[in-house]
């Protein structure tokens, strides 16, 4: 049946009438068109033009469906080959005006911020430029009101797609393109995909927001970097370098990634399948995956302690974003994203546990031989007491990391240490407990290298005492190690403090005992003052050696220092006290009393407060 021809008259018409409105806006043809943007125009201008579009791509649309049936008339066939081949005509002018249109309004629209604006804590973001998850942030045009309507073709999957990534409370949304101009772009968008030039409209929407993703990326200072050469820099640079990557991979993720996201739905979502997931991961992937590449460069560099605190903070942080990054890259498209992300935290992870076990035998094996002078506190157990504080910092992300017991093994040069009392430490709990053990062991044969065994007991009280000292200040920490085997590690350094006094102290208070000074026979004296006087020269050199060595060795603990003193004069003035008291008469009746009696109690009671001071300079140089 031929179609009537006032209809195709009226069509006609039609078609002629928005051929002149596109033709005018032809830049290739018309001077006044040049340089003249439609959507900076008045709106009704804006309106006439989509129209006309409409109007064409109904014509087309009219002639296809009148060109495939068999039945048309040879003369009405010549009349719809007219109108297609204008109308082709008009719609590829159309499409090359409303592409310019795109870019135009793309490139003019974009908003622009401080890199500063973008480093807000969360909880103070600027509510004019970004928006919370779960708000109802979206520019709803005609088309996406129909989109949402009860019978549109699109409303579940454009609200399940909003909702889903919304879900993750730490995302929060930028307006990437001024709100107004979303409406003007979305309707270019509509008109393009309908005339089959989604590509095109792909092209360009890539082009420019991958450009605006490079300024943005310049703002924050992400710069390309290869693994390489985050490798050769020196770890004091990486260290700066990894505070600022996690600063700015927040924004990233959080602000730039998921506004881009958004921007992207707003703009595609339910106008062709899967093309708002194809524009986003054309304008980020690139971004993506360089964002990633500083973090990656981390997790497989040369393994070191220095290293471990920073390498757990990126995993922390990279932990923190992944329900984000899971979130916004939730497409099939963008598993790589996904799946490096993963597999970058695994790395950090397998990192952070190689230091630690590397450490622990570093301790154990941690060569110098060179006694600490004084008996003082080793800088081992200072490093790897401060190292251990520090790692009960981290507590709640090792102990997910840290899944098995340290394993003692049964060689002889290592420690050997029973867990069963310790049943219910976790693995990093025993981890550090172990690291002290092996830090004792050590020490142990650290203090074989002394001459003095009285200044090896020191040493070990010293450094034991130290140990005691930084877990009691550390609530974590001591929580961690147990009350348990701090019990046991006090009592290692008082057992120490004890076979220092015997060591030094028990042959000098044995030159104050009564036997031997008593004269077999001889009632009337009983005592022999040759035999007292050698005593007293035996104890007067006996004690000066003492003091002469002993103070220059040190105690640094101030409290320890004088509890240790008070403890020897407990033992030493009573009984040179009482020796003096009993034994001085003989003396000072011979000749030259003054070579024996040289010391008042109060002068020893005034020596001993020179003990464990770590003095340089010998005593005579020191006393008047």
């Amino acid at each position: 049946m031929e179609p009537p021809e006032n209809s195709l008259d009226s069509d006609g018409s039609k078609l002629e009438t928005a051929e002149r409105i596109i033709l005018r806006w032809d830049s290739a043809a018309t001077d006044g068109a040049r340089g003249k943007m439609i959507f900076q125009s008045d709106r009704d201008e804006v309106d006439r033009f989509l129209r006309a579009v409409d109007e064409i791509q109904r014509s087309l649309s009219s002639v296809s469906f009148s060109s495939s049936s068999s039945s048309a008339a040879t003369s009405a066939a010549t009349v719809v080959d007219e109108h297609e081949v204008k109308a082709n005509s008009a719609i590829q002018i159309a499409m090359a005006r409303l592409e310019d249109e795109f870019r135009n309004i793309l490139l003019s629209h974009t908003t622009t911020f401080e890199p500063d604006s973008l480093f807000l804590e969360e909880s103070s973001v600027t509510p004019s430029l970004c928006v919370e998850v779960g708000e109802d942030t979206s520019i709803v045009t005609t088309e996406e009101e129909e989109l949402n309507s009860p019978g549109g073709s699109g409303s579940s999957r454009l609200t399940r797609r909003r909702s889903s990534y919304r879900s993750t409370s730490s995302i929060r949304e930028m307006d990437l393109i001024s709100p107004e101009a979303v409406s003007d772009l979305r309707s270019i968008v509509q008109r393009m995909v309908a005339a089959g030039y989604s590509r095109e409209c792909i092209q360009v929407y890539g082009t420019v927001r991958k450009s605006a993703m490079e300024t943005i990326f310049k703002q924050l200072g992400i710069v390309k970097i290869s693994i390489g050469d985050v490798q050769k820099l020196e770890w004091e640079v990486v260290e700066g370098k990894i505070r600022k990557w996690i600063r700015a991979a927040k924004v990233c993720i959080r602000v730039v990634f998921s506004s881009e996201k958004r921007l992207c739905e707003q703009l595609f979502d339910g106008i062709c399948t899967a093309m708002d997931e194809t524009c986003f991961m054309e304008t980020v992937k690139a971004s993506a995956l360089r964002l990633f590449t500083f973090p990656e460069a981390i997790s497989i560099s040369r393994r070191s302690p220095e290293k471990l605190f920073k390498i757990l903070d990126l995993h922390d942080a990279l932990t923190d974003m992944l329900p984000d990054i899971e979130a916004i890259f939730d497409s099939d498209t963008s598993d790589a994203i996904r799946a490096q992300a993963v597999e970058i935290q695994s790395r950090l992870a397998e990192a952070a546990r190689g230091i630690l076990s590397e450490f622990e035998n570093a301790v154990l094996h941690e060569p110098s031989i060179v006694p600490v002078p004084g008996g003082t506190i080793h800088p081992l157990t200072r490093y790897v007491m401060n190292y251990i504080v520090m790692i009960s910092d981290y507590k709640q992300t090792l102990d997910d990391l840290i899944m098995s017991n340290p394993s003692t093994g049964s060689d002889p040069n290592t420690p050997d240490m029973d867990f069963t009392e310790l049943e219910s430490k976790s693995p990093l709990d025993l981890h550090l407990i172990w690291l002290i053990v092996v830090l004792h062991f050590n020490l142990e044969e650290k203090s074989k290298h002394y001459r003095d065994t009285s200044l090896a007991h020191i040493f070990i009280m010293n450094n034991i005492h130290y140990i005691v000292q930084k877990v009691k200040r550390s609530p974590e920490l001591r929580e961690m190690i147990g009350d348990h085997y701090l019990r046991k590690l006090t009592g290692i350094f008082r057992h120490a403090a004890t076979n220092y006094q015997r060591a030094t102290w028990v042959r000098v208070l044995n030159s104050l005992r009564d036997e031997g000074l008593h004269v077999t026979g001889s009632f009337s004296s009983g005592v022999s003052r040759s035999a007292l006087r050698e005593r007293f020269k035996a104890f007067n050199t006996m004690f000066e050696e003492v003091h002469r060595t002993q103070s220059t060795w040190s105690v640094p603990d101030a409290q320890l220092r004088e509890e240790l003193r008070i403890s020897l004069s407990e033992h030493l003035i009573p009984a040179y006290r009482s020796f003096l008291g009993r034994f001085r008469g003989h003396i000072e009746s011979g000749r030259h009393p003054e070579n024996y009696l040289k010391y008042s109690v109060e002068d020893i009671e005034t020596i001993v407060l020179d003990f464990f001071e770590g003095y340089t300079t010998p005593p005579h140089l020191r006393r008047r």
